[in-house]
C-alpha cells in the first residue's frame, strides 16, 4: 500500500446537497477500489487561476489516502468521467520523508475542522450580540 493525495475540485454551481453527493462518491471510488481514507479536508470554495469551463471559482476538497498501485488507474478514470469534477491531482508519496510529511498533512487535516469551526461559532456570536445592541438602540428610538 502506498500513500497517495488526490486535491479535486469541484463545480461551484452545485447545491449542498449535490455538493455533498460529489464528496461521498470521491470517497467512494477509493474505498471501492481498495484504499483506506486517512483523512480529509474541505478547502472550500476559492478563486481559480484562470477559468475552467466557464467557472471562476470552484469547490476544493482533498482526500488522503492508502491504496495498492493498480487501483490508481481506475480510480482516475472514474475521476475523468464524472462531469462535475473540474480538476482533479494524484500526489504519491514514496520516499520516507514523504510518509513523514505525509503523515503530518493528515494529523493537520484531522485537527482542522475543530479549529475552523471555533472561529466561525465566535463570529456568530459577535454578531449576535452586535444584532442585540442594534436593535435595543432602534428601540430606545
Amino acid at each position: 500500500m502506498r500513500h497517495y493525495e488526490n486535491l479535486v475540485i469541484v463545480k461551484p454551481t452545485l447545491t449542498q446537497e449535490e455538493l455533498a453527493q460529489e464528496l461521498k462518491a470521491v470517497e467512494e471510488v477509493i474505498t471501492e477500489n481498495g484504499g483506506e481514507i486517512a483523512a480529509t479536508d474541505a478547502m472550500g470554495m476559492r478563486r481559480l487561476a484562470y477559468p475552467i469551463q466557464k467557472n471562476e471559482r470552484g469547490f476544493y476538497y482533498v482526500v488522503y489516502y492508502t491504496v495498492a498501485p493498480s487501483a490508481i488507474n481506475e480510480i482516475e478514470r472514474k475521476f475523468r468521467i464524472n462531469e462535475n469534477l473540474l480538476r482533479f491531482m494524484t500526489v504519491k508519496y514514496e520516499s520516507k520523508k514523504e510518509v513523514n510529511a505525509w503523515n503530518k498533512m493528515v494529523e493537520k487535516a484531522k485537527a482542522a475542522p475543530a479549529a475552523q469551526t471555533a472561529p466561525a461559532e465566535e463570529k456568530s456570536e459577535e454578531k449576535k450580540e452586535e444584532e442585540e445592541t442594534a436593535s435595543k438602540e432602534e428601540a430606545a428610538e
